[in-house]
């Protein structure tokens, strides 16, 4: 599959999170070309502000793996990762983050400026399918602006 059908997986996840009235973000965890595991924000569920779905993702992925790293999987995430989470997956010793829309806001970028957040041998691409990705969040915060008009 090709980084676009991958991501494709994770916004499904995002739509679940959408659903569930969570920020819109999915994520997956993919190893010798299988999703190994899936995940979406789950703050609100768990009440926990940690319950973002590149943690539950990676997570899930260790206890699958019984492995504290993943120096050869992917994480295919619908958002850019805040720093909390590159932190998380610097720790991972992730091989590759790939991730959707950009968020000037709240994403690593923001904070680390130019310093590279994750594991000095994690690849990173941004970008793949930013479009859909960023249009899922755009939906769920115009619907949350209006429902509190």
């Amino acid at each position: 599959m090709t980084d676009e059908q991958y991501m494709h997986q994770a916004l499904l996840e995002a739509n679940k999170a959408f659903v569930n009235d969570e920020v819109p973000i999915g994520a997956i965890v993919v190893l010798n070309d299988r999703i190994i595991s899936r995940a979406h924000n789950q703050t609100e569920l768990l009440n926990d502000s940690t319950a973002h779905a590149e943690i539950l993702a990676i997570t899930t992925a260790f206890n699958i793996l019984g492995s504290k790293y993943l120096p050869n999987a992917t994480l295919y995430v619908t958002v850019e990762p805040c720093l909390m989470c590159s932190g998380a997956l610097y720790w991972s010793k992730i091989g590759k983050i790939v991730f959707g829309a950009y968020d000037d806001k709240n994403g690593y970028r923001k904070i680390a400026g130019l310093n590279n957040p994750f594991h000095p041998k994690s690849m990173v691409h941004g970008g793949v399918l930013k479009d859909e990705c960023g249009e899922l969040m755009k939906q769920f915060f115009q619907s949350k602006r209006k429902n509190r008009l």
